[in-house]
């Protein structure tokens, strides 16, 4: 089962009205992990996306960070590389306005290739979960983040239940 992880918003949280912890790396670091917003994002995310990885779950990078995810954000969170999504060229996806699908579903459903996948993002929408039911057979968890928290303990019991249960066949 594949996983795809947005970051901002999901990862690195954004558009609270409070001041966000900052945290220490708790892995070595190359020189390539730099980012300004980086210490921003809690490091043990990394244990609960592995403890994902454990119970066979595949982790792909579904961010504009693309490959900076990996030079970046994985090793702050002490993960290895992972796959990352390769988005479209803007002009190669159809506009249905602000009552269509998220610009990444299509990509994302393609990518997926028939396989059941958990999509983590703050931007998911009813437009996307009805647009995965009509275009994707295996099962699909949609599962939309509070942009202003990131992935808290909630949303990882949601994932893991989805998971541990073999995937549901209802998109959420």
């Amino acid at each position: 089962m594949l996983v795809f992880l947005d970051v901002d918003g999901t990862l690195l949280p954004f558009g609270a009205d409070r001041p966000y912890p900052v945290y220490e790396a708790a892995h070595p670091l190359p020189e390539t992990a730099t980012h300004p917003l980086l210490s921003r994002v809690d490091p043990a995310l990394g244990d609960r996306l592995g403890e994902l990885a454990a119970l066979g779950c595949e982790l792909v990078w579904a961010t504009t960070w693309l490959d900076d995810a990996n030079t970046c954000l994985a090793p702050w969170l002490g993960l290895p590389r992972l796959p990352v999504v390769e988005w479209p060229d803007e002009a190669d996806e159809p506009r249905l306005g602000t009552r269509g699908p998220h610009w990444k579903t299509r990509p994302l459903v393609t990518w997926a290739a028939g396989r059941s996948f958990v999509w983590v993002d703050d931007e998911i929408t009813d437009a996307d979960r009805a647009w995965v039911a009509g275009h994707h057979r295996a099962p699909a968890l949609l599962h939309r983040v509070d942009h202003r928290h990131g992935l808290t303990g909630r949303d990882f019991a949601v994932l893991e239940e989805w998971v541990s249960a073999g995937g549901g066949r209802a998109v959420r």
